[in-house]
């Protein structure tokens, strides 16, 4: 076992409604990737494997920070816009507008999902949960750290195995979670303890406070 930094992907278009059209970075979030990587540089942070899901959003974060990942799709994100629209064609869930809708909206969500009640979702509650775990153990096994680049979803969801969150405290997580932050997992006594959460260095001066994004 070894330790594990996740690094959700740089700030994409908060603009989209929809999978295809989120998938893809910001010029603000190509910049919080170069200066992540710069600062990995800086500090000479022991990286030995690089790993990322296979959304354009991945890919542009690890290319911007100066890095050749190696793909793997079963780090990809959940399909927050797809079930979005079965809980509003279903139990009338209507979809958040702002941060604070995402709020009330996203554990309510991930409540449904979990209790099988979004039919024909894109991939079940389950089926997200088995992936992950199964990538996450993957790159334990391999030998020296390992840097993973992936998405908030799934960032919330190894905080969930690891400390065992209730699915409301795992959805607040996940809202939490900001652009290009790094979260360590590292093991004690041959068990995975999350040692960080949602830190960015690389952010933290003056002038990059208005780096410092959600969405």
């Amino acid at each position: 076992m070894t330790t594990i930094t996740l690094i959700r992907h740089g700030q994409a278009n908060t603009a989209a409604r929809d999978e295809h059209s989120y998938d893809q970075l910001s010029a603000l979030g190509h910049q919080q990737a170069q200066w992540l990587g710069e600062h990995l540089r800086d500090t000479q942070e022991p990286v030995m494997r690089v790993y990322a899901g296979s959304l354009r959003r991945h890919l542009e974060t690890a290319a911007g920070m100066g890095l050749v990942p190696e793909v793997d799709p079963r780090l990809n994100e959940l399909s927050y816009f797809g079930m979005a629209q079965i809980a509003a064609d279903v139990h009338g869930l209507k979809h958040p507008e702002d941060r604070e809708g995402f709020a009330a909206h996203m554990p309510r969500l991930f409540d449904l999902w979990q209790n099988d009640q979004l039919p024909g979702a894109p991939e079940t509650f389950a089926d997200f949960e088995n992936r992950t775990r199964a990538a996450l153990a993957d790159i334990a096994a391999g030998q020296g750290p390992a840097l993973v680049v992936t998405s908030g979803g799934v960032i919330g969801m190894v905080m969930q195995q690891v400390m065992g969150l209730s699915m409301q405290t795992m959805a607040h997580a996940c809202l939490a979670i900001m652009n290009t932050s790094l979260h360590q997992v590292h093991p004690v006594a041959g068990t995975p303890i999350l040692v960080q959460f949602n830190a960015v260095p690389h952010l933290d001066r003056p002038d990059r406070r208005y780096a410092r994004t959600h969405l």
